[in-house]
């Protein structure tokens, strides 16, 4: 008797769990080709197969103020996401990143069936604020797969459910961010700078003027600088229409491969927060990190429990990149602070230094990728149900 196909249900919540997820998807049916896959989908993991319940871009919101404003259409995709997956019953629920979205799922999830595993790819941010959600978590999360090498020991310091760092997908793109011989020109040559205002409208709203601002300030006094802002494909036309007031000359770049021969190029960088920092520090680029949140998120600040807003800082364990919050970060500091970093000095070094030591402190234990440690997990407890992590097979809520 052929036994049947394992069924997975995947929920994602944005682009970028998307991403996790279709290269968790590849990884599985390389394994066990018959699988189905089900649930929330964006483009990529559309692409590898899975028919999405709704279009992503439904639930796919950033800011308290916008999230506000779509509220009433979320709740309702969080209970149609929860009915099927109850009524398709599979062996194993992932949910990834997106925790407002994604973990509202699994709640419900878990109350009708509390004896499906439920493993959570991408920790919420427990290490930065609400430090209660750890606990919170392990009444309904089975395990958690990390892509900071520190989340781990968070979890069990916090009381979370069971973690396994499993790498950053940025690991496996570290070549391909690094220079070859000559490729990087030297700092007496002509310096190229990164301009990288985030990958969300809202980013770019935000930073697109004080970094136009700062560009200029830099050129004043370095006019050899060559600017280059490499432009998430869907935000081109904005950044087009932004980047045209500025009052130097800036090299606009569009795609993945594109935007790799850039890293590989700069001598130095102005980023927003966020997962570039750590492709930054990767690639060996040292930057300047700005950031501004509307007003709403101004005022919770009190709330973050972390040294730093910086991916690179967090995994490095100490504040190697220079970050400026809100007003703090005028054009005239950050120009300031980028123009250290075009000559040798402390200010160069110190990030220099700080940088090296990511590959050891980013590196799996044994030397798998980042899917296939993922897709060991999942494969686990789709096999072996809840008794995959050693823990009672039902949950009282």
């Amino acid at each position: 008797m052929t036994a049947r196909p394992l069924r997975i249900a995947l929920v994602v919540g944005e682009a970028s769990g998307d991403h996790l997820g279709a290269a968790l998807l590849k990884e599985i049916r390389s394994r066990h080709p018959e699988t189905v896959f089900f649930g929330v989908a964006g483009e990529r993991m559309t692409e590898a197969g899975v028919e999405s319940l709704f279009p992503l871009d439904d639930v796919a919101v950033m800011g308290f103020a916008a999230v506000v404003a779509r509220l009433p259409r979320i709740i309702g995709r969080i209970r149609e996401t929860a009915a099927h997956i109850v009524a398709e019953r599979p062996d194993v629920l992932v949910i990834i990143d997106s925790p407002g979205f994604t973990q509202s799922v699994a709640k419900r999830v878990a109350r009708q069936l509390p004896d499906l595993p439920i493993v959570n790819y991408v920790s919420p941010s427990v290490w930065a604020w609400r430090k209660g959600r750890a606990r919170k978590m392990a009444r309904y999360i089975d395990h958690v797969m990390a892509l900071l090498p520190f989340e781990p020991e968070v979890h069990k310091r916090l009381g979370g459910p069971p973690c396994t760092y499993v790498g950053h997908p940025l690991i496996e793109n570290r070549e391909k961010l690094r220079p070859a011989s000559g490729e990087r020109a030297g700092l007496d040559a002509e310096p190229h700078v990164l301009i990288l205002p985030g990958s969300r409208l809202s980013e770019v709203k935000r930073l697109m003027e004080p970094f136009g601002e700062t560009a200029r300030l830099i050129a004043q006094s370095k006019p050899d600088v060559r600017f280059v802002l490499p432009a998430v494909t869907h935000l081109r036309p904005e950044i087009e229409r932004r980047v045209a007031d500025w009052p130097v000359k800036v090299d606009l770049v569009v795609g993945e491969e594109a935007k790799l021969a850039a890293f590989r190029q700069a001598s130095a960088a102005l980023a927003a927060s966020g997962t570039v920092t750590l492709e930054l520090a990767l690639a060996k680029v040292p930057m300047v990190v700005a950031y501004r949140v509307e007003w709403l998120a101004r005022s919770l600040k009190w709330l973050l429990n972390v040294h730093s807003i910086v991916l690179a800082n967090l995994v490095l364990g100490d504040n190697t990149v220079p970050e400026f919050l809100d007003d703090a970060g005028s054009p005239e500091v950050l120009a300031r602070e980028i123009l250290a970093l075009l000559e040798e000095g402390p200010a160069r070094e110190a990030q220099m230094s700080g940088f090296a030591r990511l590959d050891a402190l980013m590196e799996t234990p044994d030397g798998q990728t980042p899917s296939e440690r993922a897709a060991d997990i999942v494969l686990d407890y789709a096999q072996k149900g809840k008794a995959a992590s050693g823990r009672p097979s039902s949950i009282s809520q």
